[in-house]
């Protein structure tokens, strides 16, 4: 069964099928800040999407990251760095691409594993 959250016309911001949690892609709360700040906030909007689909940033299997450009790799690394659990990294790509809007940095795609209740106690 495919279970669809917070859909409009051209998505969904989340799908969930088979126990696998797709997020749509997320970007900074606010698009005039630096890198540093558009990928926190970005990563907060992750761990949002995850917990009300049922995971957490230690179940992330994929992610994919665009960079406005890649001046910004190891600024925005350092945030990821510090955001994943120690033993947790997730299978990651990370690309250089034009952004939707001029003022956006960074952007991310995830893939997580939905949390089980017997993983949870």
């Amino acid at each position: 069964m495919i279970e669809r959250l917070e859909t409009k016309q051209r998505m969904s911001r989340i799908v969930k099928h088979n126990g696998t949690i797709y997020l749509c892609g997320q970007v900074a709360a606010d698009a005039t800040k630096d890198i540093t700040e558009q990928t926190k906030t970005m990563l907060d909007k992750v761990d949002a999407l995850l917990l009300q689909a049922g995971s957490d940033r230690k179940h992330i299997l994929s992610a994919t990251i665009y960079v406005k450009d890649m001046s910004y790799f190891s600024d925005m690394n350092a945030v990821w760095d510090a955001w994943v659990p120690g033993g947790h990294a997730p299978a990651r790509a990370c690309v250089a691409a034009k952004m939707a809007r001029e003022a956006l940095l960074v952007e991310i795609s995830v893939v997580a594993a939905a949390i089980y209740l017997e993983e949870a106690t």
